[in-house]
């Protein structure tokens, strides 16, 4: 069913879906629904998207409380924004990161007297205990790593290896081009295997041209 929404001091019109297929419902049609403020459509997006938007936004922030905070500042610009977006042939999650990717960045640009928290996820409970320490102690190094290089470099790094973006995600959401991301991408490569080296880190990689 269609039913006219105002938004923005003009008149859409939107989906309406029932409660039980709003599951169901694409990226594109929730973001129609939110548009129109429907607050089932936002809990729905939040959902489906809240864990990696906070995944997300903890690699490039590497403190908890502000990745949480860049969370939900990412999810209030969809609930105001919803009415204005077009698609242009991108998909959401594309703006989506972008928004948060640009959250952070305006983060860190931020003078703060906040220690950074520790990096790392809480050990998991499987029998080999060697091996999560060994793994846990990884990740704390790449972690930590990935804050040295340049902002650019390490949101580079982060959708596209840790969030697994495409090259043409990952550019969208930087609002690169495909060939600059690439370049940016073996140079945040170079940088990562650097960092890790002087942390005594062997990574077994091969150096790139």
């Amino acid at each position: 069913m269609l039913r006219a929404a105002r938004t923005g001091g003009r008149t859409s019109q939107v989906v309406e879906r029932p409660t039980g297929r709003m599951q169901d419902a694409s990226d594109e049609e929730l973001v129609a629904l939110i548009g129109g403020g429907d607050r089932r459509a936002y809990h729905v997006l939040v959902e489906r998207h809240g864990r990696r938007v906070l995944g997300l936004a903890r690699r490039m922030m590497r403190n908890l409380a502000e990745a949480e905070d860049v969370s939900q500042d990412a999810f209030l610009r969809v609930w105001q924004k919803a009415g204005e977006w077009q698609p242009r042939g991108a998909r959401f999650t594309t703006w989506l990161y972008r928004v948060v990717v640009n959250l952070c960045l305006d983060r860190k640009r931020r003078p703060t007297m906040a220690p950074i928290e520790a990096a790392g996820d809480p050990a998991d409970s499987r029998p080999d205990a060697e091996q999560t320490l060994a793994k846990s102690q990884q990740d704390r190094h790449v972690s930590a790593a990935l804050q040295a290089l340049p902002e650019r470099q390490r949101a580079a790094l982060v959708l596209s290896y840790f969030e697994g973006l495409s090259n043409v995600e990952a550019a969208g959401a930087l609002e690169l081009s495909v060939s600059a991301l690439e370049s940016l991408l073996v140079r945040a490569r170079r940088a990562l295997r650097q960092e890790l080296q002087s942390r005594g880190v062997e990574t077994g990689a091969k150096e790139e041209p």
